[in-house]
């Protein structure tokens, strides 16, 4: 199992809709969220910013994220969420959520 924190940063005018759509959830994106092994998903907020923490555990991320990005209700989740949300400055080019190094973890 590998833990990812991420994070990006939310348009303010768009915070409530964010939080609307994830009240509730499609139950095709849940499905596919736990087909590509994740589990343990969480997203918060705070001061402008998304953070998001998940556990994977499958045996090939790429593949696994590969799955979930050609999956056609996912794109239309994501053409409702994207608007909302603006990479950070420092991201990776192509970044959309910005990937965090993790520095502490305790079981």
């Amino acid at each position: 199992m590998k833990r990812y924190g991420s994070v990006i940063k939310i348009k303010p005018e768009m915070l409530d809709k964010y939080k609307e759509l994830h009240k509730n959830p499609w139950h095709e994106i849940n499905n596919m969220i736990k087909e590509c092994n994740i589990i343990n998903y969480s997203i918060y907020h705070r001061d402008g910013y998304l953070f998001s923490y998940f556990e994977y555990v499958g045996e090939d991320y790429e593949a696994d994220m590969a799955k979930m990005a050609s999956d056609p209700v996912t794109q239309k989740w994501w053409a409702l969420c994207k608007p909302c949300q603006l990479p950070l400055d420092t991201s990776a080019e192509g970044e959309w959520w910005a990937n965090m190094e993790e520095v502490y973890h305790l079981d």
